[in-house]
């Protein structure tokens, strides 16, 4: 009896022992298991960014889109944004951010943002739409180096002309940021005024593998990940008019 209870007592303390060293290695892990999350989701983002952007580039109706993508400085490229539905209030999804060195023609990697708090209703009870934003100004492009934005104000925004003929309408088309969105199959512009663009830190963090701000990713372009490679070419390529 007196070996069982001292087996049990050391067992006890064994147990007691253990649990603190187990609860701070699990709280450790946290970090790491959320990073590696953020890093899924942001490649995950980029490849449905890519798919998007091709989507729009061969597009017979987007002539007027091919056009301006030629004078953007930068583009923005959110998939499947406000699932289920445009209606008031209601949050919006993840984009990437490319922006055009205009020293070079260079297009950076992507920076990561949300977008929510579109503050009208379109097309309520649609499925999810595909954002292109582009950025036709130094305005635009620098509205992206913040910590956040909104659309509008002092920021101009303007609807995108989709279909025939619609090209000929960009030449009296003057705004900082330029909307289009496609649901269904269907292209249409948008402005998104009063939508706000918040910059995903944890994202860009984890893409990069270390602290980087829009400023780095974007006019600096200090950092580079070889998964962008296809979206930033593609990008670059209809700049280019190829």
């Amino acid at each position: 009896m007196k070996m069982l209870r001292s087996y049990k007592k050391g067992f006890f303390m064994t147990v007691m022992l253990t649990m603190p060293i187990l609860f701070f290695g699990m709280i450790a892990l946290i970090p790491k298991i959320a990073l590696a999350d953020s890093l899924s989701d942001a490649k995950q983002l980029v490849d449905k960014a890519n798919m998007t952007w091709q989507n729009y580039e061969t597009a017979k109706e987007m002539d007027a889109f091919r056009d301006l993508v030629k004078k953007a400085e930068g583009v923005y490229v959110a998939p499947g944004v406000l699932e289920g539905a445009f209606i008031f209030g209601v949050s919006g999804g993840s984009g990437v951010f490319l922006a055009k060195d205009q020293e070079t023609g260079k297009w950076s990697d992507p920076a990561f943002y949300t977008m929510g708090e579109v503050s009208f209703g379109l097309q309520a009870g649609g499925k999810a739409s595909d954002i292109v934003l582009l950025a036709m100004t130094d305005r635009g492009v620098n509205a992206f180096l913040g910590d956040s934005f909104k659309l509008g104000g002092d920021l101009s925004v303007a609807a995108g002309p989709v279909g025939a003929g619609a090209a000929a309408a960009t030449e009296n088309l003057s705004a900082d940021i330029i909307g289009f969105s496609r649901s269904e199959g269907a292209y249409a512009g948008i402005s998104l005024e009063g939508a706000v663009m918040k910059v995903r830190n944890d994202w860009n963090k984890a893409y990069y593998g270390k602290e980087v701000s829009p400023k780095d990713i974007l006019i600096l372009q200090d950092v580079h990940n070889p998964q962008a490679a296809d979206l930033a070419n593609n990008v670059a390529a209809e700049a280019a008019g190829k």
